[in-house]
């Protein structure tokens, strides 16, 4: 066989040289090895056995087979019967076969599937909306508890706060009643007090959106707060931070206020507020802590801790345990006989389970906070708890970390500290204040000390600072009582003050000859003010030694009350001593409003009321402003002084019911004069309720009224 018939022909040896050639000196990465190719095949090439020499193009187009037939390649040299195909293949037309024997699934190309990544807020609060939904279905609160401590997430906490709020909000008040029970619930046990309070800031946030859908948000929302308030899961303190930090003109600065001017302040608010959506889904908590002294008082009596805990248990009320700790405390410091009885109660009670170690320090916790309220009642209280607090830890049923890793005695001695400045600063401010005559900036330089809890001590030192001053500074500080009243001070800050004060008479009186007359003068005024209320003397009272020099100042308190024309006489028993008399004031009322209905300059009549610096004193301006309406037929008084004065924050809503009430309590005397002054006064009524100007206990009582007439 000829070398030309070889298994390649010489022209196939040639190229495969040439290529072969051009894949080593020009790696892949510097040229694709098809473009090299081609260009090299394009230079015309020698002719292989005929001698004839082929053109650049046809070099390309044809070649030889093996059978010596021209046969024409497939386009870019690939394939055909005979041929090699290209020097290096590549994928354009590459498919995988799945019926090929030789068929591998990793040979597959890679396909990225695009997946979502879940939020895990989103899932929390999937999670605890089918948690709340199941609880207003089943009213278990032990599974609510068990679920949401299973679902962990607690960084999460304030929004289940929220959803269950709000979802309530909406719905009867056998749910709301069932969310507040929930929260008590849960409280330090499953949810930690930052995260309640971070709960209701996300509330009071949202308030707006939730008045688009709920009409009455504000009221409800108000309600809850106030009801966290007197459960004991939000302190008093957090009410005037969250009124700072809000803007005036939203809703949750409504809500603030409203919970804790309609609500908290109002007489026996803590019955009030916890009877409001009637206590349906199980006892009420004041029905449970009369049972609970029940149940003490029998055990007292009888010595048997087996029974008392098998009472205790069917209560049904675990999250309440802190209540038996707190109050059976109490009883073993009102009597040293019972207190060992205290104390083996409360050891069978955590050695069965049945109070639970977080209960039991809280409820130590809750008696240590008020201990200075119960030394007024038992003076020894502070050295037999600190007696027992010992005695608790080490027995092995009060646990440790009660006690701080400094000592109580440390920890005393810096409340003691806290309360020494406190003092310190309150001098201050209240001589500044006898001084300047102004009320704004001691109500701003006391919210800057940050100590409600000290609002009692601040009333003490305020009036035994002006018994020793003259009939001005004693006017003065009857005036920023009412103010206070108003805009910081609860009425339980001024009865706790006046019960200091009362304590302490006899000592007052060695320095200040007249003092228990002037304490009497105060006392009284503080209820012509409408700052106590007359029945406040009676709880006063019974708080004090009986038979002291305090009780016989109540009792001149409560004559100087009842006298005839009482309430002029107490109102000039100092002589008007800041400057202006209650008949010049209701002069400058009754001249601004004249002027304003001439002049018709709303904005003018606001600041004409601003500038009388006397906003305990703004339900004379309602009242004159409702009775001139209704005598001059203007209703324009009303409609746009009052709701410019009220939108402004100038007229708060305590004193515009109090204008109002006052208002309503003279009709029968007013109509006598203008003969339509009810279906005038109905009106006016009818416009603050659709503005909200009134308090809702205010409307409550006209529906009473209206009911008994």
């Amino acid at each position: 066989m000829a070398s030309n018939e070889g298994f390649l022909t010489d022209e196939q040896r040639e190229m495969m040289k040439v290529a072969t050639e051009i894949a080593v000196n020009h790696p892949p990465s510097q040229k694709p090895h098809s473009s090299l190719l081609s260009e090299h095949m394009h230079k015309p090439s020698a002719t292989a056995g005929g001698g004839k020499a082929y053109g650049g193009s046809n070099a390309v187009k044809h070649r030889r087979s093996h059978a010596g037939k021209s046969v024409r390649a497939k386009k870019d040299g690939c394939g055909g019967k005979g041929t090699w195909g290209k020097l290096i293949d590549i994928d354009a037309d590459y498919h995988i076969d799945r019926n090929d024997p030789n068929y591998d699934s990793g040979e597959e190309p890679f396909e990225l599937v695009g997946a979502t990544v879940s939020d895990p807020l989103d899932d929390y609060k999937k999670a605890v909306a089918s948690i709340i939904d199941e609880y207003f279905s089943t009213g278990d609160v032990d599974v609510a508890a068990a679920d949401l401590i299973e679902l962990g997430s607690s960084e999460y906490h304030p929004y289940f706060i929220k959803r269950l709020v709000s979802v309530s909000m909406d719905r009867h008040d056998k749910e709301k009643e069932m969310a507040s029970v929930l929260l008590s619930s849960l409280y330090t046990d499953v949810i930690n007090p930052n995260h309640i309070r971070d709960g209701f800031v996300l509330l009071l946030e949202s308030a707006d959106d939730f008045v688009v859908d709920i009409p009455d948000a504000v009221n409800v929302l108000a309600l809850f707060l106030a009801r966290a308030v007197v459960d004991d899961i939000l302190p008093p303190a957090f009410l005037p931070r969250a009124s700072k930090a809000l803007p005036v003109s939203s809703k949750g600065y409504q809500v603030v206020q409203t919970a804790e001017k309609s609500y908290l302040s109002a007489a026996h608010h803590a019955e009030l507020v916890e009877r409001r959506w009637g206590g349906m889904t199980r006892t009420s908590v004041e029905e449970v802590k009369k049972k609970i002294a029940d149940i003490l008082k029998e055990y007292m009596e009888t010595g048997d801790a087996y029974e008392a805990c098998r009472c205790i248990r069917e209560l049904g009320v675990s999250f309440f345990h802190h209540e038996v700790v707190k109050r059976a405390l109490i009883s073993g410091m009102e009597s040293d006989a019972a207190e060992p009885l205290v104390l083996i109660l409360l050891k069978e009670a955590a050695s069965e389970n049945l109070i639970s170690s977080s209960q039991m320090v809280k409820g130590f916790s809750r008696l240590r906070e008020s201990l200075d309220d119960l030394a007024l009642d038992i003076p020894s209280a502070k050295t037999k708890f600190d007696l027992i607090v010992p005695k608790a830890i080490s027995g092995g049923w009060l646990d440790a970390s009660f006690s701080d890793p400094s000592g109580e005695s440390g920890r005393q001695e810096m409340e003691d500290e806290k309360l020494k400045r406190f003092k310190e600063e309150v001098v201050t401010i209240i001589h500044e204040y006898f001084n300047s005559d102004d009320i704004p900036e001691l109500i701003r330089s006391l919210e800057d000390l940050g100590a409600p809890e000290y609002n009692p001590i601040f009333l003490k030192k305020l009036v035994t600072l002006a018994l020793d001053r003259k009939n001005r500074e004693k006017e003065m500080a009857s005036v920023l009582l009412s103010s206070l009243h108003i805009e910081m001070f609860t009425t339980e800050d001024v009865a706790d003050g006046f019960v200091m004060l009362l304590e302490s008479a006899e000592d007052t009186a060695l320095d200040i000859l007249d003092a228990s007359n002037e304490l009497a003068l105060f006392l009284a005024r503080a209820v012509i003010d409408d700052v106590l209320a007359p029945y406040s003397l009676e709880e006063i009272s019974s708080r004090l030694v009986p038979n002291s020099s305090g009780t016989e100042t109540v009792k001149m308190a409560r004559s100087l009350i009842f006298a005839r024309h009482a309430g002029e006489r107490l109102l000039r028993c100092w002589g008007g001593g800041t400057g202006w008399a209650v008949e010049d004031a209701k002069d400058k009322i009754l001249n601004l409003l004249e002027e304003y209905e001439s002049s018709g300059l709303v904005s003018e009549a606001c600041k004409c009321i601003r500038e009388l610096g006397m906003p305990f004193f703004n339900h004379e301006v309602v009242k004159k402003a409702l009775v001139m309406s209704m005598e001059k037929k203007k209703d324009k008084i009303v409609v746009e002084l009052l709701q410019e004065s009220f939108g402004e924050g100038l007229i708060t809503i305590n004193q515009m019911t109090k204008g109002f009430t006052r208002v309503k309590d003279g009709l029968e005397d007013l109509a006598l004069d203008i003969p339509n002054a009810k279906e005038k006064f109905s009106e006016y009524v009818e416009h603050a309720k659709k503005n909200g100007w009134v308090s809702s206990s205010f409307l409550t009582s006209l529906t009473e009224d209206a009911k008994l007439g």
